[in-house]
């Protein structure tokens, strides 16, 4: 029996008003890699967001920006979470991070969310920032993922901004299969009761659950991607959104702008901030900060053309 909408939204709401993340002291954490960090406002189309900026030490001058949209199931709102990935990319990379603190469901659902997202990304964009807009990547884990996914595909039908890389860590991107649906032998659990919740608080109407901005695994988006930023794609073994991701990188592989799909040995959703050995999410980390350096250096690179040859496609 499908959760009701009022359901979905009051427990989306009171699980807003829960603790944010403990400051993280674990190996996993990088606190030890220095980072500037400064609080800025965006103004967007559904309103003014708040970001937090992590400069590299060489300062954010001349130097490219990455966007970064945490996850949460579209519904929770804890930046915070991304912290040592922000400033892992801050430092390895040299680049800023714009770590965003977009609106969630219910107060702002699907479109509105990935709306926003672009927003900041044009924001970021802009030749009035300290940054060069002119290279600018987006990335996400989980539901920002997914929303980046979204910025990168309304950037290509609208002629802009350009993305030279989208980074997708185990996004969900077929919200038109049931989470209960997804949960196969070897796949964990913890999702399956969080998806109705997460679902139809973000994308009440189960019709428009196949839409291209919140299904582009889902088999009714068609239309062609070419042209797309070139995008890395982060999969784990035991998570239930594998296979999703798993499609859309073969989508992307189709049209020239896959450069890597890492599908993680062992591990399942969330791994990277739920306790991970540090050398599997470094390997992780690195594979990111060696694609985010090189469509820096090589500016083709936001022309949908990946490497030659097959996808890259190892486990970590």
């Amino acid at each position: 029996m499908p959760i009701p909408q009022w359901l979905a939204d009051g427990i989306a709401k009171l699980a807003q008003r829960g603790p944010g993340s403990a400051k993280n002291d674990s190996e996993i954490a990088f606190a030890e890699l220095p980072a500037t960090l400064e609080t800025v406002t965006i103004p967007t189309r559904h309103g003014d967001v708040s970001a937090t900026l992590y400069l590299p030490q060489e300062g954010a001058a001349g130097r490219a920006v990455h966007i970064n949209l945490h996850g949460g199931g579209f519904v929770l709102r804890h930046p915070e979470q991304d912290d040592p990935i922000c400033r892992y990319i801050a430092a390895k990379a040299g680049v800023t991070v714009v770590n965003v603190d977009y609106d969630p469901a219910p107060q702002l659902r699907a479109p509105g969310s990935i709306e926003q997202a672009l927003d900041v990304t044009r924001w970021a964009a802009s030749a009035d920032r300290d940054w060069d807009g002119s290279r600018l990547t987006i990335g996400g884990a989980s539901a920002g993922g997914a929303l980046a996914a979204g910025v990168a595909r309304l950037a290509l039908e609208e002629g802009g901004p350009s993305i030279r890389l989208q980074v997708l860590l185990y996004p969900p991107l077929d919200l038109t299969i049931p989470a209960k649906a997804k949960k196969g032998p070897g796949k964990e659990g913890f999702l399956v009761p969080l998806g109705p919740i997460f679902d139809t608080a973000y994308v009440p109407e189960v019709s428009r659950r196949a839409d291209r901005l919140v299904s582009p695994a889902g088999p009714a988006d068609t239309a062609s991607i070419e042209g797309i930023a070139p995008a890395v794609v982060i999969t784990g073994e035991k998570d239930i959104l594998r296979e999703e991701a798993v499609r859309y990188a073969d989508r992307l592989a189709a049209v020239g702008a896959l450069k890597e799909h890492v599908d993680v040995a062992g591990v399942g959703h969330g791994f990277n901030i739920l306790g991970s050995p540090r050398e599997l999410v470094v390997d992780v980390y690195d594979r990111i900060v060696g694609h985010i350096v090189a469509s820096d250096e090589n500016g083709d690179e936001n022309d949908g053309e990946a490497d030659a040859g097959a996808p890259d496609d190892r486990d970590a």
